[in-house]
């Protein structure tokens, strides 16, 4: 910039500060000061909301900071997610499991005689009953299923494994304005000279009559020095507001005392005004006082002419002889101005933004600058962008499940450490700077990053720094934001998550999850969704395996026992179908269990099943070859080799043992008989027992299947032997707390 008169530039989309800069032409002392700091550089892709101004080009294209961060976009690439990294290793196992089964079913079958032929279909058919054929199909659904009711609670998903990546997530990285806080400036402490009074942001203040008076004649003050309009047809704390965002704040604050400006220009109507220049920093409305004035203003009824003041409170404090204490002033000595510097320092190191208001009497109106002499000193009024009442119960959430949230923004750092301090995000005071992140070598990175729970005024390089260094610590990082700046750090990160309301098109379309409120809570919300659907393909994944490794044990040790092909491969091929099909599609659709905001985030570092779970599924499948191999035992008779009662009795227990073993598995939230909680496995289970039961007795099936009809007595006693996995499964799950 080389020239400007009141230039005011909002570069949210490049520095997520949410007030529109002041700019200026004046050098910049510090040496590469942070983005958000450049007060003398206006850049491509902000807007102009206030003023004029002259400057000369200095970058074009690539070479601006939208190029830069355009650059950096390009040069990051997203990985696998840790649902796609796991069940990858979890394929890889299974293969060479299935391949060993395979081979050894063929050596076992051809030393016992039997034809190659046949042994090399049924060890083909073995290799298929090791993997979970349904799981790309139950692990699409259920993802899909999840992503829909995420979408209920205002979180769309736009890359479907996010939605499973969602319950992994250990750190949410958040921005700060909108998503954290409203998104709008809020009066919530006018300080007067001999009290401080907190404004309720939802309701309207009630206090004793002198500190009405005194809050009332200062909000009467900010309301008359105001060029913004609001519309009174809405509540005053969701009307709307035309014009600049803190005069917005202070007209909404007299709106909650009932304080409006139509009303008060009906009695002291302006008639001139000082326009603000940033040399001054303030700006004055001159009034006519025709009578009639609210019982707060009774002592100016004998103005002629009222000159109302805001703006930097030492600009003011320059200007002002006076102080208004109990409805009177009174001379602005040392001891009253060092309490009031003293009161704008505490409300600035609150990350206030701050105003001071004063007034003075005229006799005749006057346009000049001289007019802003020897001023009566009012208050001061404190703003901030105010926290979303949900979000500290959110946040409070986020630790009980072992995930840290962290605050990066580009505002400034006392605005930053305020915040993050109310909303227990940290209790350090201040926030880690952009300017000390790009001071700092990658060891102290590293150290900064598992520590530090608040940044400010970071630029799009440190976003990608934190991002990355948080992933080198073995971190799955979800990253919030909304502007231009946030796109290279959104596609970095595990999850990237974009502001519906206020996010730009870059940030969405570089984001795998769009959030349509741009709240907080909905991260929360959407990582709860996560690891249930994380739970229940685990679930899907445990019950599929068991009940393969029971039809492997059967295969291996039947030849044992005389019975060479105890399961032909379409009967095989068939109970895959039936329970990973459909029963697991029942059991990728369960209720979230109990605890499941209350415990950890699953270890990155480990594969989709831990060493408990291979126990658990190796005990059920031992289980179900157990039971279905004796009750063959019980009916095989090699001196009547076409007697298939032996075979039918194995098929029909292994599929009535994995109904009952997926009725065992549901979630621990519910009755395992519950209907209302997940209807769809309700309607599963009873379509796989129908179709079990025609395979076995409708004759053109049973025929191509190669089984026999089971008598009422024989099929009871497969059903109740098929019952005894459901205990085992419940006293197995009791044992492990899964």
């Amino acid at each position: 910039m080389i020239d400007g008169f009141n230039l005011k530039i909002q570069e949210a989309a490049l520095t997520g500060e949410s007030e529109p800069i002041d700019k200026d032409t004046a050098p910049i002392p510090k040496e590469d000061p942070p983005l958000g700091d450049r007060k003398n550089m206006a850049y491509m892709g902000t807007v102009v909301t206030y003023g004029r101004g002259v400057g000369v080009t200095v970058s074009t294209g690539m070479k601006t900071e939208l190029g830069t961060i355009a650059n950096l976009i390009d040069s990051v690439d997203s990985g696998k997610t840790p649902l796609q990294e796991r069940l990858d290793k979890l394929g890889k196992m299974l293969a060479l499991f299935g391949a060993a089964a395979a081979a050894l079913v063929f050596g076992v079958g051809m030393l016992m005689g039997e034809a190659a032929a046949d042994m090399f279909l049924t060890a083909v058919s073995v290799a298929v009953a090791v993997v979970p054929e349904g799981l790309p199909a139950v692990v699409t659904i259920t993802l899909a299923l999840g992503g829909q009711r995420m979408l209920k609670r205002n979180a769309l998903i736009r890359k479907l494994p996010a939605v499973e990546t969602l319950g992994s997530v250990t750190v949410i990285c958040s921005d700060k304005t909108g998503t954290l806080t409203q998104n709008k400036m809020t009066v919530t402490v006018v300080d007067l000279p001999e009290r401080s009074v907190e404004i309720d942001p939802s309701a309207m203040t009630e206090m004793d009559s002198a500190s009405a008076d005194d809050l009332d004649f200062a909000l009467a003050v900010s309301v008359l020095c105001n060029d913004a309009t609001l519309d009174h047809g809405a509540e005053y704390d969701s009307g709307k507001v035309i014009g600049d965002p803190t005069e917005a704040a202070l007209l909404i604050a007299g709106a909650k005392r009932e304080i409006s400006k139509e009303h008060l220009y009906e009695t002291l109507p302006r008639v001139d005004e000082v326009p603000f220049d940033s040399t001054r920093k303030r700006m004055s409305t001159i009034h006519k006082v025709e009578g009639g004035l609210p019982g707060y203003l009774l002592p100016l009824q004998n103005t002629p002419f009222l000159l109302c003041t805001k703006g930097a409170p030492d600009s003011l404090l320059s200007v002002s002889e006076y102080v208004w204490v109990n409805n009177s002033q009174v001379p602005l000595n040392a001891e009253w101005r060092e309490r009031i510097l003293e009161a704008n320092s505490r409300l600035a190191q609150n990350g206030m933004r701050v105003l001071g208001l004063a007034f003075r009497s005229l006799e005749a109106p006057s346009s000049g600058t001289d007019a802003e002499q020897g001023l009566v000193f009012v208050g001061l009024a404190g703003m901030i962008d105010p926290p979303r009442e949900e979000v500290k119960a959110a946040v409070e959430n986020c630790k009980l499940a072992g995930i840290r949230p962290v605050m990066i923004t580009g505002d400034h750092p006392l605005t930053a450490s305020a915040i993050g301090r109310e909303l227990l995000f940290t209790e350090q005071y201040d926030a880690v700077t952009g300017q000390k992140l790009q001071q700092a070598d990658e060891g102290e990175l590293l150290g900064l990053a598992k520590t530090t729970s608040v940044y400010a005024r970071v630029s799009p390089e440190d976003k990608l720094r934190i991002v990355s260094a948080l992933q080198s610590q073995g971190e799955v990082v979800a990253m919030t934001g909304d502007g231009v700046n946030d796109a290279p750090a959104l596609r970095r990160a595990d999850i990237g998550v974009a502001m519906g309301i206020t996010g730009t098109d870059v940030a969405k379309e570089a984001a795998d999850m769009v959030l349509l409120d741009d709240n907080f809570t909905t991260i929360v919300a959407a990582v709860e969704e996560g690891r249930v659907i994380f739970d229940n393909l685990i679930r899907f994944i445990k019950f599929s395996l068991a009940g393969n490794i029971g039809k492997v044990l059967i295969m291996l040790l039947a030849p044992l026992f005389g019975m060479v092909i105890a399961l032909q491969p379409l009967q095989l091929l068939w109970l895959n179908l039936l329970t990973d099909g459909l029963l697991g599609l029942g059991l990728g659709t369960e209720p979230g269990e109990k605890d499941t905001m209350r415990r950890p985030p699953r270890n990155p570092e480990k594969g989709a099943l831990e060493r408990k779970d291979f126990y658990q599924m190796g005990v059920v499948g031992v289980t179900i070859a157990a039971v279905s191999l004796g009750l063959a035992l019980y009916y095989y008779n090699p001196n009547n080799p076409e007697d298939l009662t032996w075979q039918t009795m194995i098929f029909a227990t292994v599929g009535f043992a994995q109904v009952f073993q997926a009725l065992a598995l549901r979630s621990s939230a519910h009755s395992p008989l519950a209907i209302s909680t997940n209807p769809l496995m309700v309607v599963v289970v009873i379509s796989a027992i129908l179709l079990q039961l025609a395979v076995i007795y409708l004759p053109f099936m049973e025929s191509f299947f190669r089984l026999v009809p089971l008598s009422a007595q024989d099929l009871l006693i497969s059903i109740a032997a098929g019952s005894l996995v459901f205990i085992v499964v419940k006293i197995d799950r009791k044992i492990f707390r899964r």
